[in-house]
């Protein structure tokens, strides 16, 4: 049993136990009988219960989506921590309805393994062009000329980065069971990397925070960045950091055919494919609650937004109430658009009722 296999089946152990208490009542999967006074709020008796994964920042997009759909009258659980890939098993199950934090590619293995199309949808484009890569200080990148990831398969460049005295450059990565985990771990195969690399694996925002410290004491770094994220304002490319490209386009096979152009930005290879945040739900619960369906479908926030929200978690405005009320602020700029999606969804119920 390879490795994923292992945490998919440890997690339907794991959901079990998260989702447990939001499962053990009957949910109105759909509110069928609506009446005249009703057609302003056609989600009115239904309750969704929605998740994003411990990464916090996620919690902002999952606010902005469920103050819409409290908007079409549905009854909005508070959202749900939970880590990948049990996340999906409980969506597929029915024991959760939503998540607004799917990556096609980055999540494909967590989504087919959970019964693919037959149990999940995606709808939407929630983020578009979300990027990740390698970074590197600046400093050292430009001393020894380093411009690409397959350098690191020389001892002396790898030993650069040597934070723990192995001998061997450590990268810093992401959590163990995410998508960029998988494919970190993919790239060291594929790139030969094994002997002179090493994945640093855990909280990835405790991992950065080490990372930053020893940047600032004149060390080098190397690491995994992702964007949206306020890394990309603290460590600045062109300023603070360099990307690496990788030698060719390679990643995991339940991604697909990937090519090149798919995994590059701004004429560099960076190795992940750029990628649009979707929202993954139950296909039951999408087939029966269309206006719903059309929400998820309708809403969009900027790649910029999310930065700016990422860096304010950052400075210290990181309680749930902080990012509700960021939510609340991002729709209260947005209210024109932001209500003519929602009228725009409502436009499904008045069909049903009609």
């Amino acid at each position: 049993m390879n490795q994923l296999a292992k945490q998919v089946n440890n997690g339907a152990i794991i959901t079990t136990l998260l989702v447990g208490l939001i499962a053990c009542q009957p949910i109105d999967q759909a509110n069928t009988d609506l009446t005249h006074e009703d057609k302003n709020f056609p989600g009115k008796g239904v309750r969704i219960r929605s998740a994003h994964s411990t990464w916090i920042e996620e919690k902002f997009q999952t606010e902005i989506v469920n103050l819409g759909l409290e908007e079409l009258g549905y009854q909005v659980e508070p959202p749900q921590e939970i880590d990948y890939p049990p996340m999906y098993l409980a969506i597929a199950n029915g024991d959760l309805d939503y998540t607004p934090t799917h990556g096609k590619r980055a999540h494909a293995q967590f989504f087919e393994n959970s019964g693919g199309l037959e149990k999940l949808e995606r709808v939407g484009v929630l983020i578009p062009n979300t990027i990740g890569g390698y970074q590197i200080d600046k400093k050292t990148a430009d001393q020894y000329k380093i411009t690409n990831l397959e350098q690191l398969k020389k001892p002396e460049i790898a030993k650069l980065f040597d934070s723990d005295g192995n001998g061997k450059a450590n990268l810093i990565g992401c959590n163990p069971g995410w998508g960029c985990e998988l494919i970190i771990e993919h790239h060291l195969d594929a790139y030969d990397l094994r002997d002179t690399v090493e994945h640093n694996k855990g909280e990835y925002i405790a991992l950065m925070a080490d990372t930053i410290s020893r940047y600032e004491q004149g060390e080098s770094v190397l690491y995994f960045v992702f964007d949206p994220h306020w890394l990309a304002s603290v460590l600045k490319v062109e300023e603070d950091a360099s990307w690496l490209e990788v030698p060719f386009t390679s990643l995991p096979k339940e991604q697909g055919k990937v090519t090149e152009k798919d995994t590059s930005v701004d004429g560099k290879n960076l190795g992940f494919a750029v990628a649009d945040y979707q929202i993954v739900a139950n296909k039951q619960f999408l087939a029966a609650n269309p206006v719903a369906k059309r929400w998820f479908e309708l809403v969009k926030i900027p790649l910029e937004d999310v930065s700016a929200e990422s860096l304010r978690i950052k400075d210290g405005e990181n309680k749930p109430e902080d990012i509700r009320r960021h939510a609340q602020e991002w729709v209260e700029k947005n209210q024109e658009l932001f209500d003519s999606w929602v009228e725009e969804a409502k436009k499904v119920g008045d069909t049903k009722s009609g």
